[in-house]
């Protein structure tokens, strides 16, 4: 019991200290060792509680990709108004905290690795069906209820889904040191103009 309990406290621990180097390193300058002297403790305790790196790594990928759709984030429950409820999402998926809850070097050094690895993509896999059938629920709602007119809603979700993911890339590359928020608010009119019909932004 009091073992399962240590491990319990100290594998999260190790995990966000896993997370923290990788920032600071990059995945291919992370290391047991790295993170062991981070946290001031023997490599072999990691090595205890994981394995292998490639299980530590494994179970990053999986606190990750969880954070992504953080219920916090994306419980909107308590707004009886479904058009607010509409707004709120919609505002939520295309802000600079909601593209970075998940470290965007981190996210794509994964998204990366998802291409040699099967256990990685298919990780991805199954948080993206998540976040999908999340937002089908919601959207379904919301064209019952005439808030939104669309006739494939799958089509739709995945316009949102390229356009929320490609923010960070732009920012990166394509931004010209012009402010996150500007092209998040035109994406965002993009997709309120596939929804329901309003001009998009110009």
């Amino acid at each position: 019991m009091k073992k399962r309990k240590n491990a319990e406290i100290r594998k999260p621990e190790i995990l966000e200290n896993y997370y923290k180097v990788i920032i600071e390193e990059g995945i291919e300058g992370a290391s047991i060792g790295k993170i062991a002297d981070r946290m001031d403790i023997h490599p072999s305790l990691i090595i205890h509680y994981f394995k292998t790196k490639k299980n530590l790594t494994l179970e990053l990928v999986d606190l990750m990709l969880e954070k992504y759709i953080a219920p916090g984030y994306l419980d909107f429950s308590h707004i009886s108004n479904l058009e607010d409820r509409f707004n709120a999402l919609i505002d939520t998926i295309f802000t600079e905290s909601w593209s970075k809850t998940v470290d965007p070097g981190v996210h794509f050094c994964f998204y990366y690795l998802s291409f040699r690895n099967p256990d990685i993509k298919e990780r991805f896999n199954k948080i993206f069906k998540r976040f999908r059938d999340y937002l089908y629920g919601e959207m379904e709602m919301y064209n019952r209820a005439r808030i939104i007119n669309v006739k494939d809603i799958d089509q739709a979700i995945d316009t949102i889904i390229t356009l929320m993911e490609g923010l960070e890339f732009h920012a990166k590359f394509l931004a010209n040191n012009k402010p996150f928020e500007e092209f998040a608010e035109y994406s965002k009119s993009l997709v309120l103009a596939l929804l329901k019909g309003t001009p998009p932004a110009g």
